[in-house]
This record gives C-alpha cells, structure tokens and sequence, in this order.
C-alpha cells in the first residue's frame, strides 16, 4: 500500500494509510504516557518526515505529509487533539536512500534535516505544551528517524516516540 501510494500515485489510499498511522500514534502514546485515557494536557504534535523537495516535485505529492495530516486529523476526532506540524527540511544533495545499506544511510542522513525556523517559532508562540511524534511511512534501518529525532533536540525539542505506517524485515548482513 505504501509503495503504491508513494510511487504509482494511488492517493486514495493515503487515507486508510493516515488511519494506520494514527493507531501507531495513539499506540505508542498509550504506552509512553501513564493515565492518557484522562484529557490531554498536552495536544500531540505530528512530526512528518519531509522527502527532499526533487523527490515531491517527481511525485506530484508527498505522501508522509498527507498521512500524518489525515492521522492529527482522526487523532483529534478520538479525542486527544493533536496537529500536523511540518517542522523539518532537508539539507541540499541529500541523496535518494532506496537501495542504500544501513551504513551508507546513516551517512547520508548525517545532518540531514533542519528545524524550520518560521515553524519553530509558530509553535513557540502558542505557548501550549506539545508531544512531539516523529512520524514516517516506513522503517528501514531507523536512520531517517533518529536524524529526525537528532534535529528537533538540536533546537531544544525533544520527541516523544517515532512512528511508521510499516517497517521492512532487518535483512543480516551477507
């Protein structure tokens, strides 16, 4: 489903996927934060993982914005408001990561993304506590996410779980 989503442009499908992502969502927060059932005292910020700007003009969309969107959106009909934040950018030539090795996407990841200033401030300026979620379409080798991770904590936010609609099977090394 992802890949046809990503790839063949089934955008009908992004839907049922921002579904999913919202149930890993509540998942982890069910797990990270005892009494949760209670009301919220923080909304969830949703942290999409940004696919470098040549990557979404190919597309014609970028399909872990429109999940996660779709997921602060059925996150907040259950009751535990939560928004969509794209506070992420990718550096320049960073490289395409499909057929690269665990090793050979951790380097290419290595300060790949950046905090938005105008988004950080935005959020800043609310002035309301948030629980931030990295979120992401598929889990590989995690590099993707602990960059994510390591850019928001690079401007004093620290994320409170990372999440994917699905993950690839850890291939041993040959």
């Amino acid at each position: 489903m992802v890949l046809g989503h990503k790839e063949h442009r089934l955008l009908a499908l992004g839907r049922p996927l921002g579904e999913l992502l919202a149930l890993a969502v509540s998942a982890a927060l069910d797990d990270l934060l005892p009494g949760s059932a209670s009301p919220p005292t923080a909304s969830v910020l949703l942290v999409p993982v940004p696919s470098r700007p040549t990557t979404t003009r190919q597309r014609g969309h970028e399909p872990t914005l429109g999940m996660t969107r779709v997921a602060a959106a059925r996150l907040t009909a259950l009751g535990r408001p939560a928004m969509c934040v794209r506070l992420l950018r990718t550096r320049p030539g960073l490289a395409d990561q499909a057929g690269l090795d665990a090793t050979a996407r951790a380097v290419n990841l290595a300060g790949a993304f950046r905090a938005h200033a105008p988004a950080l401030r935005r959020l800043a300026g609310a002035g309301r506590p948030v629980h931030a979620v990295v979120c992401d379409d598929v889990l590989t080798t995690g590099a993707t996410l602990a960059e994510a991770e390591r850019a928001l904590r690079a401007v004093g936010l620290r994320p409170l779980a990372a999440v994917a609609v699905a993950a690839t099977r850890r291939r041993a090394p040959a």
